[in-house]
């Protein structure tokens, strides 16, 4: 099995599972009094201070939350009271549901400045943008959105769940949601940084933990994972395989956001004609696993709403997503190649092509 959709969930980290282990080993309650408790509260709190120095930020700063999903969520919802919700048209579904106005991208899927700028002008926003596109692998320039947000009073809220580990993060936010499972680590954590002095409104009552920014005992083995997972670092060889796949690409196939600076372990191969549902299904019988967009949406596949923004009109539904894992070995790209081939041949002869 070639296992090539690292962006639904990157392949476990070998010190994330034994983090992950220990911490359930452990046992007790971090917010407990007695001593096993307290032993899991140096654990989780550890954890807190590990993931907030790899990432820029105090831990005061840091929510623990069960995932990047409840990360976006408490953004979204804890500080956009009297502001519009700014989103980018290619921001995943766990933000895009909560736009208020939608920010269009260029044709390389880049946010355009220009229409955000405009949008600014209209009064208090906050301004949802990922840093690295899920499908295309797409980096948005964070660093300019941050100045216009900076100029114009609005809250910035970076979603980096697929830029966190794999690229640096780029300064000037005031909120930013990660993802255990996206780093490597276990699935059910995740974490929002907050600018010095910022306090969401939370969405989850409970007992005061997180400060009384959200409720709820923390998970403390998928937490503990995470932190181990955000240390392990990022894989630098994945952008040589995935410009190896793209210079061995067949005839006709285009390359979304090839022109804009990228994920490297990313790339969207768009096959004219040919419906991305069929194109998974061949390549999975044939061991290879790839997806044709998020994997949030119950298993269905449909047109892809990041390929319509940028452009790609009736070809939006015709898209699938290579992401290559942090283990991904050196004969990946052949491995690829050989399947995508075969299958492009295959569903293009049905096709009358």
């Amino acid at each position: 099995m070639l296992y090539l959709d690292a962006n639904a969930t990157e392949v476990p980290r070998p010190e994330a599972m034994a983090a992950a282990a220990a911490a359930m080993a452990l046992g007790g309650n971090a917010s407990s009094v007695h001593g096993q408790g307290r032993a899991a509260r140096r654990v989780l709190e550890d954890a807190r201070e590990a993931l907030a120095a790899r990432f820029g930020a105090s831990p005061a700063q840091l929510v623990l939350t069960a995932g990047g999903t409840e990360a976006n969520a408490l953004a979204l919802h804890g500080f956009s009271e009297n502001r519009r919700i700014l989103a980018g048209a290619t921001e995943h579904a766990a933000v895009r549901a909560f736009a208020h106005s939608v920010i269009p991208v260029l044709g390389d899927g880049r946010l355009d400045l220009d229409a955000l700028e405009a949008l600014l002008r209209a009064g208090p926003a906050l301004v949802a943008v990922m840093a690295a596109n899920n499908e295309t692998g797409v980096l948005h320039p964070i660093e300019a959105v941050a100045a216009l947000c900076a100029a114009h009073g609005a809250h910035l809220h970076v979603d980096g769940v697929q830029a966190a580990g794999r690229v640096a993060l780029a300064p000037g936010w005031h909120s930013l949601a990660i993802s255990g499972h996206k780093l490597g680590g276990p699935m059910g954590a995740g974490a929002l940084l907050l600018a010095p002095g910022l306090h969401p409104r939370a969405i989850m009552a409970g007992g005061g933990q997180e400060r009384g920014r959200r409720g709820g005992t923390e998970p403390l083995p998928a937490i503990a994972g995470m932190a181990a997972a955000a240390q392990a670092g990022s894989a630098t060889h994945l952008a040589a395989l995935r410009d190896a796949i793209e210079a061995g690409l067949p005839p006709g196939v285009m390359v979304a956001g090839q022109a804009a600076a990228r994920l490297g372990n990313t790339t969207q191969l768009v096959l004219p004609g040919i419906a991305a549902e069929r194109q998974v299904m061949v390549l999975d019988g044939m061991g290879i696993c790839v997806s044709a967009g998020a994997a949030c949406s119950s298993g269905k596949v449909a047109q892809s709403h990041v390929l319509a923004a940028m452009g790609f009109a009736e070809n939006a539904g015709c898209g699938i997503r290579v992401s290559l894992p942090w283990n991904a070995g050196a004969d990946a790209a052949e491995r690829f190649l050989t399947g995508y081939r075969a299958m492009a041949e295959r569903l293009g002869r049905r096709m009358g092509a």
